[in-house]
């Protein structure tokens, strides 16, 4: 056969395992947006069904003859950069999974659709020992996973791989020494400043209705597409790809906490604004998604710290919120408003943190778990380490297991190596943010007068647009001319808390 005629069938054979992907992320967002509690066990032997015919397409013999006829260094020359990428991603796809027994991977996939309703449960009702059982399967899963990918040294750098392609608990040890290093004093100072922002119209009564409208308006106003998604509501928000036509988002409505939710939906519109802007080029591949989880988190802490923060944003939508409100901010100027939103003091859950403080709550988490796969941490004591980490790192202990251990689904959903890309997606986004203003060096004026095409644009060019054509080292070198550089980072901050503190 003709290596243009392999390549055709290959592609065929991909998409067929890309809409799979797609019927399996379909089931997963109803799952998490009010699909019925009694159907839930059935939906999740569903997505476990469609999930093993992934992973059987994905480690098959079939799979294999395409990655050694299109791996052969004499047909390289044929072939293109995206078919390149493509087998380049199926390789490392079918060595990781194929010493995984079909039945093995089926149960696992199971595991995370129950883990995630009970933690649901557990979190509402604060206890712990509901999830534990779970969450002790799901890390032995882990833990067995790491053993049949051969991984004998540093087993955490395994799961990092999964999320940060390129990056090492070495590397990541650095920069968040770093950070940690120049954090911790400047919220100490922060938080014994006399120049305390006043903020306790933040968490006067917001009804519903009219945030769900303010918060659609925000989202068109960043750009996001509506023809090629939605906005839904949920415990815990997050995006969802279908496809670069179909970007879902969802944010949990706050009463009392406005605030928290307007940023929480900008920050869910910089993740979809990503996955819609990738070129269409690569749809039915596996290079159409987001290129690691740290770029991806760069986005969406892009429009939400850089964009949804700034002072700029607000001298534009400052007024629009006062027609939503209720008479709250008549008497609010935008500067109480600005410092108000930006207000820092070390708090518990991390979702609703302040960007000040918000890398600390990453730094725990990743702290526990290096040692839960590479010590011997048990999960059973997991609520006792997270309390002591979050005591050490920010000054504040949890009371109970929902605003501790609780708090997050990533655990229940296997999702161990994905937390700090949080953080260095901080970091990765302060870098994008300097590197852009260089390049316009009106950035502020093009954001106060609602002009946000033109950053949008300037993403889509250098980020967007490659989804995972570029791994994500390669994207941030490509734009900024560095690695992970959290002097950027430190340098923002100190800048702005500086001022908003009067320090």
């Amino acid at each position: 056969m003709a290596i243009a005629e392999i390549v055709e069938s290959y592609n065929h054979y991909v998409k067929k395992i890309m809409d799979f992907n797609e019927a399996i992320a379909l089931a997963e967002w109803d799952m998490r947006t009010g699909a019925p509690k009694k159907g839930i066990s059935q939906r999740s032997e569903v997505v476990g069904t469609l999930s093993d015919e992934v992973f059987q397409r994905s480690t098959s013999d079939e799979m294999k003859a395409y990655i050694d006829a299109l791996s052969d260094p004499s047909v390289q020359d044929q072939l293109s950069i995206v078919t390149k990428k493509m087998i380049e991603k199926s390789k490392k796809t079918y060595d990781r999974f194929v010493n995984i027994p079909a039945e093995e991977n089926k149960a696992y996939v199971i595991l995370q659709s129950e883990a995630q309703s009970v933690w649901q449960e557990a979190k509402v009702k604060s206890d712990f020992a509901l999830l534990r059982p779970y969450l002790e399967k799901m890390v032995d899963f882990k833990r067995r996973f790491i053993g049949y990918w051969g991984v004998k040294e540093n087993k955490y750098d395994a799961l990092l791989d999964l999320y940060e392609p390129g990056l090492t608990t070495e590397m990541i040890d650095k920069v968040f020494g770093k950070l940690r290093k120049g954090l911790i004093p400047l919220v100490e100072a922060v938080s014994t400043s006399k120049a305390q922002p006043e903020k306790t119209f933040l968490t006067e009564p917001f009804p519903v209705d009219k945030q769900k409208e303010f918060c659609l308006h925000l989202l068109k106003e960043i750009g996001y597409d509506f023809e090629a998604g939605r906005l839904d509501e949920t415990e815990h928000p997050f995006e969802t790809t279908l496809n670069p036509g179909d970007v879902r988002v969802t944010t949990n409505y706050q009463e009392n906490d406005f605030i928290s939710t307007v940023l929480g939906t900008v920050h869910e519109g910089g993740h979809a604004l990503y996955e819609q802007h990738i070129s269409r080029e690569l749809v039915g591949t596996p290079l159409c998604e987001g290129t690691s989880m740290g770029i991806h988190e760069s986005q969406s802490l892009f429009f939400e710290n850089f964009i949804g923060r700034s002072k700029a944003f607000w001298d534009c939508h400052f007024d629009e919120l006062k027609r939503y409100g209720h008479g709250q901010f008549d008497r609010v100027s935008l500067d109480d408003f600005y410092r108000a939103i930006n207000s820092a003091h070390p708090s518990f859950i991390r979702i609703l943190a302040d960007e000040l403080t918000y890398p600390l709550h990453i730094m725990v988490r990743y702290d526990i778990e290096k040692a839960l796969f590479n010590d011997d941490l048990q999960v059973k004591d997991l609520p006792g380490v997270w309390n002591k980490k979050m005591n050490e790192y920010l000054g504040i202990t949890p009371t109970n297991d929902r605003e501790g251990v609780l708090q997050d689904i990533h655990w229940p959903s296997g999702d161990f190596g994905y937390f700090p890309s949080y953080a260095l997606g901080y970091v990765y986004a302060a870098q994008f943010r300097y590197t852009m203003s260089q390049d316009i060096p009106d950035f502020d004026d093009h954001v106060r007068t609602g002009n946000l095409q033109v950053v949008t644009e300037w993403l889509s060019k250098h980020i967007h647009q490659f989804g995972s054509l570029k791994k994500p080292l390669e994207i941030l070198h490509d734009t900024t001319g560095e690695g992970p550089n959290p002097q950027y980072l430190l340098d923002y901050l100190a800048d702005k808390y500086s001022d908003i503190y009067r320090l």
